[in-house]
């Protein structure tokens, strides 16, 4: 287990639950990105997550995530790649992911393949994730091929869920894709956590989330952390992430 892991088991101890800054360099590069992760190491954000489907990649990337480590020092810069060109040096960690239930043998292992003894020759953390796109699936689905995990089956996404825990990752992103209209329903949040094994496997949610309910609704259910993009992208973003900060730090701590 790299520093990173460490670090969120630790705040999962603590807090019982964490709250992620996505930012996608293709939407907010350079200055704005950086901007955007100070604002939200400002509103306490546990961690910044750089990635996305389409476009976050080569120098854009690699510039914007130096930019983001200098704006906010204090906070973890984790990849979560589109492509194995999402790849930074410069960051601290990446998840290592395979898209658990994609159609295409490319997702699930060759880009693993390819992108491995490049990793390898670099200090970043690889941290072993399994990802299972939920529907609607939007741009992520679209690109990754995936067979959709129907909203209204919280046993088939269970079933997801236990096998990337008896495969042995160490993080499952559940993602109903960047802009989806609401965050995925309860009781199959409630599946994949009891599937997840009391943090055997961490359980982060992303997509759909924009509001501190809805947030605190979902660590309720189970998840162990809410990742967050476009709810961030505008408005009074330092407000909203204090606002989000709080309602996930509360209901983690009955959690603890």
């Amino acid at each position: 287990m790299g520093k990173t892991e460490q670090y969120y088991r630790q705040v999962l101890s603590n807090d019982g639950a964490m709250l992620f800054s996505l930012i996608d360099p293709d939407k907010s590069p350079l200055e704005k990105g950086a901007t955007l992760a100070k604002i939200s190491a400002e509103g306490g954000a546990d961690a910044i997550l750089v990635g996305g489907s389409i476009g976050a990649q080569g120098a854009v990337l690699d510039q914007t995530v130096s930019m983001i480590k200098e704006s906010a020092p204090n906070l973890p810069v984790v990849l979560f790649p589109g492509s194995i060109a999402g790849f930074s040096a410069a960051a601290d960690a990446i998840y290592f992911m395979h898209m658990l239930n994609s159609r295409d043998v490319y997702w699930l292992s060759t880009a693993q393949i390819q992108s491995a003894p490049f990793i390898a020759r670099t200090n970043v953390e690889a941290i072993p994730t399994s990802y299972l796109v939920l529907e609607p699936g939007r741009a992520v689905g679209w690109v990754g091929n995936a067979n959709l995990v129907p909203r209204d089956r919280p046993d088939l996404a269970a079933a997801c869920a236990l096998a990337a825990r008896f495969s042995g990752s160490h993080v499952l992103v559940t993602d109903s894709g960047s802009g989806a209209p609401d965050p995925a329903p309860l009781p199959l949040i409630s599946a994949v956590s009891k599937a997840c094994n009391n943090r055997e496997v961490m359980y982060f949610l992303g997509g759909g989330v924009r509001t501190a309910k809805q947030a605190e609704d979902s660590i309720l259910a189970g998840a162990d952390g809410v990742q967050v993009g476009t709810a961030f992208e505008e408005g009074n973003v330092l407000n909203k992430i204090k606002e989000m900060r709080k309602a996930i730090k509360t209901a983690g701590k009955s959690r603890v």
